[in-house]
């Protein structure tokens, strides 16, 4: 029975489906579309008040999905991101960050950026 137990063909499949089990239970903890950063100024100062665009792709473009507003500390929010595939920019009068493509590993991945939105002039 040992023998058995220990093949190839028992533990190939216990692996795999060991595997599976453990994504399908972190995509479970991770999946509330939540996608948060932050937008600074040139001079790397928080950009309270600047606008930033969600944007989705739409089979061969992106189209804007929603905007939010940054908080005092520069901070921005999105819930319930539905998208896999997702561009972000933030804007703020005639300054504007560039477009950063997030591609997510699964629908409504929860993703925060490690670098903030740097706002510049508009070129």
């Amino acid at each position: 029975m040992k023998r058995i137990l220990l093949s190839r063909f028992v533990l190939v499949p216990l692996t795999i489906a060991l595997i599976a089990g453990v994504w399908n239970f972190y995509v479970s903890l991770h999946d509330h579309g939540l996608l948060a950063g932050r937008v600074v100024d040139a001079n790397g100062h928080p950009a309270a008040g600047a606008t930033v665009i969600l944007f989705t792709h739409d089979f061969v473009t992106q189209v804007e999905k929603a905007r939010t507003s940054t908080n005092a500390d520069g901070a921005f929010r999105f819930n319930n991101n539905d998208s896999h595939l997702v561009q972000l920019q933030a804007q703020e009068g005639n300054l504007a960050s560039r477009r950063i493509t997030l591609r997510l590993w699964f629908r409504a991945q929860d993703r925060v950026l490690e670098k903030p939105l740097r706002l510049m002039p508009r070129a």
